[in-house]
């Protein structure tokens, strides 16, 4: 990440540490107003907000965040190479993490709160039929147990919805997979959203329905969400940026 700031700096980006309060994109030039009390207008923008896991709530998960409780199973499945991990969640998401993890896992045990799964049926054609998963059904999870000197994981303990009997499932990772949710809150109503909430940006392009702003990273990503796709993306937008304002016979922020 410094070398990336390092790179952006020599090449004279200008880095302003402040958040971003209220964005006008209703007319051009846009308007940005920060915390800070600075006012800035532009040509173009560039959205690259992010979007954040979501999580179950329990303290025990942020006790052992980043010691065996990820939201990532591409970032962090290969630390559990022959060891045993728990997956809650029952969409696509949760069954693709599963799958994913059988690759390193020598067990992998999908925990849902009801009794069927609300992923794709090929999705789940390939779950039921790989011999290193176990699904439980209508469960909730009520704490990651785990040791300390190091932080780890040890177990996941489980209360089952219809009987409210508990047991605790041995684990050395846990992957929370309940979905994400994009930073939009900047930009709704303004620019044009997907079904699910996401950025939506025309096809092989990062440009969103306002012309002029552009979306890059996981706020428009909701397939892929890793850090390489959203340079490439970030590198696009840039591209597309340029070429927008270029386009300009005087642009409307420079008056």
């Amino acid at each position: 990440m410094d070398q990336m700031r390092q790179q952006a700096v020599h090449v004279g980006t200008r880095i302003i540490s402040d958040h971003v309060s209220r964005l006008d994109l209703s007319s051009r030039p846009f308007r940005l107003e920060t915390d800070g009390g600075t006012t800035w207008i532009a040509d173009s923008v560039i959205l690259s907000t992010g979007a954040q896991a979501r999580w179950l709530g329990i303290p025990s998960e942020e006790v052992y965040r980043g010691f065996g409780v990820s939201a990532c199973a591409t970032c962090d499945g290969f630390f559990y190479r022959g060891k045993q991990v728990v997956v809650v969640g029952g969409g696509n998401t949760a069954v693709e993490e599963a799958l994913f993890l059988t690759n390193f896992a020598a067990k992998v045990t999908l925990v849902h709160r009801r009794d069927k799964l609300r992923a794709e049926r090929i999705l789940q054609d390939r779950l039921f039929a790989n011999p290193k998963v176990e699904v439980i059904w209508n469960a909730e999870v009520l704490e990651i147990e785990g040791a300390t000197e190091p932080n780890r994981v040890t177990g996941v303990r489980l209360r089952d919805a219809l009987t409210g009997a508990e047991q605790t499932v041995p684990a050395d990772g846990f992957f929370v997979a309940i979905g994400h949710a994009p930073a939009t809150s900047l930009i709704e109503g303004q620019v044009k959203l997907k079904p699910n909430g996401y950025v939506w940006t025309h096809p092989d392009s990062t440009a969103t329905s306002v012309a002029g702003v552009f979306a890059a990273g996981d706020v428009a990503d909701d397939v892929y969400r890793q850090a390489v796709t959203a340079a490439g993306r970030g590198c696009m937008a840039a591209l597309e940026a340029e070429r927008f304002i270029a386009l300009e016979e005087t642009p409307l922020a420079a008056q």
